[in-house]
């Protein structure tokens, strides 16, 4: 039986399909234990929050080059909606984040020696209420978003 790796999964960034070398998500959960005299009860929300980064080779720069030259700019790109998708024999896994705004933060190290790729980083940091869905199932609760929509 083929199990989803990694290395299974392909990137979409907006209507783009890439090669991603490496892929990140980091989802900043603020909620907080409540205690009373020390002693734990309950726990309230606090702020949320995603982000990630995208490691491109010089073909998925250049995919999202036509963005950028579309927008007028690297930063007139508008958010767009991430998934990360893999699916094995039985098992399938599909992430989403919704709204990433793009910030290109290390270009290619320009090395005359090295015998590897040039990559790029691009961060992302997720803005928009419908953030995140984890397996058609999202990460926030309806009632903390529903007023935001």
């Amino acid at each position: 039986m083929k199990r989803v790796s990694s290395s299974s999964f392909s990137v979409t960034v907006g209507d783009l399909k890439m090669m991603v070398g490496k892929a990140t998500l980091s989802i900043e959960d603020g909620r907080k234990v409540v205690k009373d005299n020390g002693v734990p009860n309950g726990f309230v929300d606090g702020e949320v929050g995603a982000s990630g980064e995208l490691e491109l080779d010089a073909t998925a720069m250049g995919i999202l080059a036509e963005a950028a030259n579309s927008a007028g700019s690297w930063q007139g790109i508008e958010p767009l909606d991430i998934m990360f998708y893999a699916k094995g024999t039985k098992e399938e896994e599909k992430v989403e984040a919704f709204g990433c705004l793009l910030n290109i933060t290390d270009l290619p190290e320009f090395d005359p020696t090295s015998d590897k790729k040039a990559i790029t980083k691009v961060a992302f940091e997720v803005t928009d209420p419908d953030f995140i869905r984890i397996n058609g199932i999202p990460y926030l609760e309806k009632e903390r978003t529903e007023a935001l929509v």
